[in-house]
């Protein structure tokens, strides 16, 4: 089966203190480099997300406005 375009998943481990790690891949295509800050935004109902850096402002704008 084929993937569509642009579309990803990948799985991760938490560790022991919480910590993950993110996928060389998911690193390589987001340009996520050492000393980057993320965001991870939660849903109880809908889940978690990680946002792509490029794309902050546009979900700022959607959670405050």
């Amino acid at each position: 089966m084929e993937k569509p375009a642009g579309k990803y998943a990948w799985t991760v481990t938490v560790g022991t203190k919480g910590q993950i790690v993110l996928p060389k891949e998911a690193r390589e295509v987001f340009e996520i480099k050492p000393g980057d800050t993320l965001i991870i935004l939660g849903d109880q109902e809908k889940g978690m997300a990680i946002p792509p850096k490029n794309q902050f402002s546009a979900f700022f704008g959607k959670i405050f406005n």
